[in-house]
């Protein structure tokens, strides 16, 4: 396989690839069945999926975000809201084991902050595992220029997450912003 990886918009053929995907990196991120996967989708405002080029009919990642302001139930999602943000909230993104290392998870992260300034969003939010630990995502996050702007137990109680915060115009993409 080559190592290109490129992003191309998730649609409703990837959703059986992006479950697997996704509840392979629990309890970094949720278990999620079919049908939540096909909402969540529906409700994103951005919703991609990293390939490689000889093989596009299997992600070897994905991202998920939603604008601020949508009619979205998650609690993490909530907690930005309710704090008034204007924001692009990224819900999950995952790089498939066997992919991890080839410069994924940055490559979805430019184009989350692109779509966000695109947007005139001020802000990309997102949540982080802080019990159970995920130290290499909060070093990926804080390399790409968040801070944690609170903390909350979720899931009952059984999950603690860092709340982190990033500004569109200072953070994300290792290239030059446009001022």
């Amino acid at each position: 396989m080559s190592t290109v990886t490129v992003l191309r918009p998730a649609t409703d053929a990837d959703i059986s690839h992006l479950v697997s995907l996704n509840n392979a990196s629990i309890p970094a991120v949720p278990d999620t069945p079919a049908d939540d996967m096909t909402e969540l989708l529906d409700a994103s405002s951005l919703a991609l999926v990293a390939v490689d080029p000889q093989a596009p009919a299997e992600p070897l990642g994905f991202v998920v975000a939603l604008d601020g302001g949508e009619d979205w139930e998650g609690e993490n999602y909530a907690w930005f809201e309710e704090r008034g943000l204007d924001h692009l909230y990224v819900d999950r993104i995952v790089v498939g084991e066997g992919a991890r290392g080839r410069g994924i998870g940055q490559l979805f992260y430019d184009a989350v902050f692109d779509a966000a300034r695109t947007a005139g969003h001020d802000v990309v939010t997102c949540e982080v595992n802080l019990n159970p630990p995920n130290p290499g995502s909060m070093r990926f996050h804080g390399r790409l220029g968040f801070s944690e702007r609170g903390q909350q137990l979720t899931k009952g109680g059984d999950v603690l997450v860092a709340k982190l915060a990033a500004d569109v115009r200072t953070a994300g993409s290792r290239r030059p912003v446009a001022a």
